[in-house]
């Protein structure tokens, strides 16, 4: 697989992964019952930018590597899958 393409798909795996990680563990305000007036009750109580990217970074290379023994051993890809839709030749 050419290097770009490896870092595409990976990009776009470390995106989703960042979107399913963000939620995790985090506190509002309100929760906290410190609301910082100006800003809204659902907002984060502390800034954990670097924990958040640390672990998206980690649980995506994860992904990735099992995406890539699954498509580069064992030739699961696109082919693979049943053929759903009609085939307009």
């Amino acid at each position: 697989m050419p290097i770009l393409s490896a870092f595409a798909v990976y990009f776009v795996i470390w995106w989703i992964t960042l979107f399913a990680i963000l939620p995790i563990g985090m506190r509002t305000q309100a929760e906290a019952e410190e609301v910082v007036p100006g800003s809204v009750e659902s907002a984060p109580a502390r800034f954990r930018g670097g924990k958040v990217v640390l672990t998206t970074t980690i649980v995506s290379a994860a992904i990735y590597g099992a995406w890539y023994v699954v498509t580069a051993y064992f030739g699961v890809g696109l082919d693979s899958l049943p053929n759903i839709l009609p085939k307009f030749d």
